[in-house]
């Protein structure tokens, strides 16, 4: 070990000064005097570097050293820059993507303005009692934020798109007010508002015969002081949120418990409760290593950090039911585009929660994607990521229909998670039920009756399993 600090000691102060060019160095060493008798005085001599390895080496070190602390050098210098490289990119992309400041800030002007209204509005512009903590955000234009709110710990989310393309400058207050919140108009009726909300869910859900109940619950959430009416205030920011895929399927699947319940807003700021395990596998592989690591470790990784298999199953009976739900549901037809266990999580309860709404579109929103879209091959008829239709190469357009359905991606998603470690007297009718799922097709004439049944044959394994025992 003593040889050893010597030879860092002559790495870090014997810097090369001529060696690249004339084979020769000069070194730096530190001489103490003897121990004990007086303090440890330090003196500055030039060597060369022969000289230096002779003082701190063995002979037989001497005629292989000089080329090893060129080598070690260099990997500390690379060392240095590396992490000075790391640590700028980590800065830059945390400064371009959590604006948490800018989005108060947008907010708040427009509260003081009078535009717009809502029930965290005093908490969040006037008190200061709604926190922002630590940034989630993946987009720049979407702002997520984890925070604390009335001592619970909540997400909070605004969009500042609009505010971004309105000024370039980060820090300066943008006329949002013109873009964002400049409907309904003044002079605008109740019943011409019910009639607004009407239309605009009728264009994004389908004409449903359950909106008129959905129009009447956007009435009571907009209704912050619950006077039993509506101010324009109250109405731009309702209108606002509406716009916005995750908080329109937040209100449109509120009676479902596989959703994050909507605690509150200001403008089109909302904050919803927190949800403890935001990853099917409870933890992920920070983002700066995930590029780095090989497929395999990655699976490895989830496998150890998994919980036990009973827990993995009841999340993903939660998770089949919501499968259920969104398929022909109150409201529609929803289609998750983005089958991702970083997008499904749970709570401490191991009930299965879905952490990103917007990876959801409606079945409306879908069909207009894909209406007169010209195509030349598949790929081009995708909505989201993984929303893929067929397109008719006669007639270079895409069809309407989605041709990987709901159930057939998530059970994708269940194989690695339920296999792994499943009870061997289930794994293999478990596996070949799997297998099943994974090959259904979106066609019509198979959405009814055979999903259904694959569903519930899958349902009913997974629950006899864990039933009647301190899992379920």
């Amino acid at each position: 070990m003593r040889r050893i600090r010597r030879l860092v000691h002559l790495v870090l102060f014997c810097p090369l000064s001529k060696g690249l060019q004339g084979g020769q160095m000069t070194a730096v060493l530190l001489l103490q005097g003897q121990r004990g008798r007086n303090k440890a005085r330090k003196t500055k001599s030039r060597c060369e570097p022969l000289s230096c390895l002779r003082r701190v080496l063995p002979m037989r070190f001497q005629s292989r050293l000089p080329g090893i602390k060129v080598k070690y050098l260099l990997v500390v210098w690379l060392g240095i820059f590396v992490g000075s490289w790391v640590a700028y990119m980590h800065y830059s992309s945390y400064s371009e993507l959590c604006r948490g400041h800018v989005c108060r800030m947008i907010i708040c002007d427009q509260y003081k303005k009078g535009i717009i209204s809502g029930s965290t509005c005093k908490d969040l512009c006037e008190e200061r009692s709604l926190l922002f903590q630590h940034c989630l955000s993946s987009s720049p234009t979407q702002q997520v934020y984890s925070g604390l709110w009335r001592e619970r710990e909540v997400i909070i989310k605004c969009g500042i798109e609009e505010a971004l393309k309105a000024d370039s400058h980060p820090d300066s207050v943008p006329k949002r007010d013109v873009v964002l919140f400049d409907k309904p108009t003044r002079g605008t009726s109740m019943d011409e508002f019910k009639e607004m909300l009407l239309n605009f869910l009728k264009s994004k859900l389908g004409d449903q015969p359950s909106l008129a109940a959905l129009v009447s619950r956007i009435i009571t959430t907009a209704d912050v002081n619950r006077d039993g009416k509506v101010s324009l205030a109250e109405a731009k920011s309702i209108w606002a949120l509406l716009q916005l895929n995750e908080f329109l399927l937040m209100l449109s699947l509120h009676e479902k418990e596989h959703t994050s319940k909507l605690l509150g807003h200001c403008g089109d700021l909302y904050v919803t409760e927190k949800i403890p395990h935001t990853s099917l596998y409870g933890v992920d592989v920070p983002p700066f290593l995930q590029s780095l690591l090989p497929s395999v470790i990655h699976q490895i990784i989830h496998q150890w950090f998994a919980p036990a298999w009973p827990r993995r199953a009841k999340i993903a009976i939660g998770l089949l039911e919501f499968v259920e739900e969104i398929f022909h549901g109150t409201y529609g037809n929803f289609y998750i585009c983005e089958t991702s266990f970083k997008n499904v999580g749970y709570n401490d309860k191991y009930d299965f929660k879905m952490v990103n709404l917007r990876k959801v579109a409606t079945e409306m929103t879908i069909r207009g994607f894909l209406k007169g879209r010209h195509c030349e091959q598949n790929v081009d008829c995708t909505y989201g990521k993984d929303c893929m239709a067929t397109c008719d190469k006669l007639m270079k357009q895409c069809k309407s229909d989605v041709v990987q359905p709901n159930l057939a991606k998530v059970c994708g998603l269940l194989q690695d998670y339920l296999l792994y470690g499943a009870p061997l007297e289930l794994k293999e009718e478990l596996q070949k039920q799997l297998r099943t799922c994974m090959t259904l097709s979106g066609l019509a004439s198979q959405m009814e009756v055979h999903h259904s049944l694959v569903l519930n044959n899958l349902k009913t394994l997974l629950w006899k399993k864990i039933s009647n025992t301190k899992y379920s």
